[in-house]
């Protein structure tokens, strides 16, 4: 069954500040591909287990299937649509409750093989393709779905005796039946940072390991006892040189390929500063004026990364435009 800106002119905290976790709260980020949902999460219902029986067996229920993080959609040239089965057609594996919408219709994932798919247009798709065309209401459940699948895959051993664990709560946890401890799904939260300096120029890098041309902002994992806005200066310094100042947020989307959490920010630098880059991650970075990146964007020189992440929306926040990407 397939169912269908500019910089801020306030006073600004100096760079021990941002350091010691002081930031500025600025203007969210709009149209993440990955932030958006529709679908309640109904956790008050996860470990009702009547509730759930009954649920299943509604001939109304919607299922999404998801394999080594792909589902099916229906993907045209203008939008998508993830493709649903009935509970009697799911395959075995693990169940997790997504949630019940506003008309009480119940959605559940199963991380399982995927049916064959039906209907033109139908294929296994990543949440990075399929993210961006999606409804609210589907790129909320595929993320979610994609998430939990991806734990189950990863965690199925308890790291206190090493014996096999049991979904539970619907799936958004796991219990170890040895010794009753409780683990849930692993999120990283990482810190992704778009940097300007006294022209407001934005920094943009490359990673060592990425081909020739492809470039972004800097991001990196918040470490054990630091604060994300510790781990912007950090991050900024240790991969440029670069020290900052200013740090604001701006807003987080989920990315469960597999398991991080990207907190979005500005960050300015104090003064004009000589990049260094670190060689080892970094193996490039330059300052770009608004039409110097249109201009090595138009020609080809330089490929920013794609709407489905949210370093695409702040560079584009920062432009003050929309801007192609492509990798």
């Amino acid at each position: 069954m397939s169912i269908p800106d500019g910089a801020g002119q306030q006073a600004q905290p100096s760079v021990a500040a941002a350091r010691r976790g002081l930031a500025v709260t600025g203007p969210a980020l709009t149209g993440l591909a990955l932030a958006r949902a529709e679908v309640d999460r109904s956790a008050h219902l996860r470990a009702d287990a009547a509730w759930l029986e009954r649920a299943w067996a509604d001939p109304e229920t919607r299922v999404l299937v998801i394999e080594q993080g792909r589902a099916l959609a229906e993907i045209g040239d203008t939008g998508a649509r993830l493709h649903f089965v009935r509970s009697a057609q799911a395959p075995d594996g693990v169940r997790f409750l997504l949630g019940v919408d506003g008309d009480g219709l119940a959605y559940f994932g199963v991380a399982g093989p995927l049916p064959e798919p039906i209907g033109p247009g139908v294929k296994p798709a990543y949440l990075r393709e399929a993210g961006p065309l999606l409804s609210d209401r589907d790129a909320g459940l595929m993320t979610h779905a994609v998430a939990l699948a991806n734990w189950h895959e990863t965690f199925t051993h308890c790291p206190r005796c090493g014996a096999v664990t049991e979904p539970f709560a619907s799936g958004h946890g796991r219990r170890c039946p040895v010794d009753g401890s409780e683990h849930f799904p692993r999120v990283d939260p990482a810190m992704i940072v778009l940097v300007t300096d006294p022209d407001d120029r934005c920094l943009l890098a490359r990673n060592a390991m990425w081909p020739e041309r492809r470039v972004s902002i800097l991001a990196g994992f918040v470490e054990a006892g630091e604060s994300a806005e510790q781990a912007v200066a950090r991050e900024v310094h240790e991969e440029t040189g670069i020290t900052v100042t200013a740090v604001t947020y701006l807003g987080s989307q989920p990315w469960p390929m597999p398991q991080s959490l990207m907190l979005g920010f500005r960050a300015r630098a104090n003064g004009h500063q000589e990049i260094h880059v670190d060689a080892d991650e970094i193996a490039e970075a330059h300052w770009y004026s608004r039409a110097e990146l249109a201009a090595v964007v138009a020609s080809g020189e330089l490929r920013l990364p794609p709407p489905v992440s949210i370093a695409h929306h702040i560079i584009e926040s920062w432009y003050g435009a929309d801007l192609p990407g492509s990798w």
